[in-house]
């Protein structure tokens, strides 16, 4: 199968490395608009009006699929893209709600949304995980480690200052949810950060999850092969794909 992974930025790789780990397909397209990232403080007609021009973007190839890597696109523009592409278009939100359902038993666990302004503006999140009967929910929006991640600091001073001026006054969630790409590139400060009691649930586990159960995959794909495109400074998508994902 091939897949097209669409992304504002370079975030949506986190979503391609569990896409290799699991060798679900043979060949992977990558898109990120790199010139109008974010897409977490946008409107949320400008963000159908770009998630649809990379549907017609995709449409130069012969996808299987789509995945939508960007949460903040999950949450405001999934159904235009679905109407808009000629092969199933699948938003890392949904999968993000199922996957925590699975990770938690109890229904009054307190769960920490974190994602950019648009997402957690749009509540896609807890809508979904209040149908499932969770209400114990706290969302936080932490659009500083966007550019964080963007930088590559990963740790240090600046980072932890982040970190305390978001969640210092919350109380300590059972489980977060890392609802934007970028932010499992954090996993590790953010895991230390909570502790080992909390769970972190990111974009990438979970698309994986979803496709698994949803879909049937004939043969597991030990030689994917990757395009990389970016609507601007492609060769810095590249390198930074080369860093991350080692390919």
């Amino acid at each position: 199968m091939k897949v097209g992974v669409f992304d504002s930025g370079i975030g949506g790789l986190t979503v391609v490395k569990s896409l290799l780990k699991h060798q679900l397909f043979e060949e992977i397209i990558y898109f990120g608009d790199t010139a109008r990232v974010p897409y977490g403080s946008k409107d949320k007609n400008t963000i159908i009006r770009y998630a649809i021009e990379a549907v017609e973007f995709f449409k130069n190839f012969e996808l299987d699929m789509i995945i939508v890597a960007c949460n903040t696109v999950s949450a405001y523009a999934l159904t235009e893209m679905q109407e808009a592409a000629t092969c199933p278009v699948i938003g890392v939100v949904e999968a993000g709600v199922l996957a925590t359902q699975n990770a938690l038993q109890d229904k009054n666990a307190n769960i920490l949304i974190l994602g950019t302004n648009a997402t957690i503006h749009s509540q896609a999140y807890e809508h979904g995980l209040k149908a499932l009967d969770f209400h114990n929910l706290q969302a936080k929006a932490t659009p500083l480690f966007v550019p964080l991640v963007e930088e590559a600091i990963f740790d240090g001073a600046i980072l932890q200052a982040t970190l305390q001026h978001y969640f210092e006054n919350l109380s300590k969630p059972n489980a977060v949810i890392l609802g934007c790409t970028h932010f499992p590139l954090l996993e590790d400060v953010l895991g230390r950060y909570f502790g080992k009691e909390t769970q972190l649930i990111h974009s990438g586990d979970a698309i994986v999850e979803y496709l698994e159960k949803e879909f049937t995959f004939k043969k597991k794909q030990t030689n994917t092969s990757i395009k990389y495109f970016a609507s601007e400074n492609p060769d810095a998508l590249r390198l930074t794909a080369k860093r991350w994902l080692n390919v």
